[in-house]
């Protein structure tokens, strides 16, 4: 008999540690810090998920936009949920993985919610405020904000632009000012990244691309240099975990500087 009650007492010791651990109680949901991940196919994702991506990130969670559920422990691929993705065997890891990570260590005392929505092969003409793909990063973005504060944006776009990279930044700021305007956040801080320089024409693009803050205020920009690609565009493994680090640390200088 006392074997037995040990034994229940463990069983009921690891069920609340286990729902503890996947589910957040009102309040918790209600002052998590919130992330907006966007872009194409380098911030869906294209790396293989290796063994060590595989965990579960402490107090991290993913917008499911289930009613019922609405947040998740968050575990690859994060773009599993986005409401315009490609199919699902596309998913594999993307820059949010890391950064959620680098947000989550330098946070340890925050609970941490990403919106990821992002789709491969779209340009930014198709993020324009009032078109499909932007209309969808708001709603689930003010969806998402009914349970915590969104703090910032990350975005990664710019392989279907960069022969034409000269018309990028006007559409940049427009779409910066858009998002800002209709989520309510003036000052929302917004992070851009380079591209893979393995093509010449996208070098431009990542010159270019350093200008951002100068033109527009609480922006940063994560640079490219020792990344490599599976494909002279997707970045790897190792590259898209080290690309999450930057965009987190660029994260927390805008953060910072509020």
């Amino acid at each position: 008999m006392k074997n037995y009650k040990i034994l229940l007492l463990v069983c009921v010791g690891l069920f609340y540690q286990c729902k503890s651990t996947n589910s957040l109680t009102k309040s918790e949901a209600n002052s998590m810090d919130l992330y907006l991940c966007i872009g194409q196919s380098n911030m869906a994702g294209r790396a293989p998920i290796e063994l060590q991506d595989q965990d579960s990130i402490p107090n991290v969670f993913l917008f499911t936009g289930n009613e019922n559920t609405p947040w998740e422990k968050a575990a690859n691929p994060f773009n599993k949920y986005s409401t315009i993705r490609k199919d699902i065997k596309m998913q594999k890891i993307g820059p949010s993985y890391g950064f959620a990570k680098e947000m989550a260590h330098a946070m340890p005392n925050k609970k941490i919610g990403l919106i990821v929505n992002a789709k491969g092969g779209t340009s930014i003409e198709q993020w324009e405020p009032g078109k499909t793909f932007y209309n969808e990063a708001i709603s689930r973005a003010k969806k998402a904000m009914k349970g915590g504060v969104l703090k910032g944006i990350i975005w990664h776009q710019g392989e279907a632009n960069s022969r034409k990279y000269k018309q990028y930044m006007p559409k940049i700021m427009a779409l910066i000012e858009a998002l800002r305007n209709d989520l309510n956040a003036p000052d929302l801080p917004f992070v851009a990244g380079q591209l893979s320089a393995d093509k010449p024409q996208r070098i431009n693009f990542n010159n270019m691309i350093l200008e951002l803050p100068k033109h527009v205020k609480n922006t940063g920009v994560v640079t490219t240099e020792d990344t490599s690609t599976i494909d002279e565009t997707h970045f790897d493994s190792a590259s898209q975990r080290l690309l999450g680090k930057r965009y987190a640390t660029e994260m927390l200088k805008l953060i910072s500087n509020k």
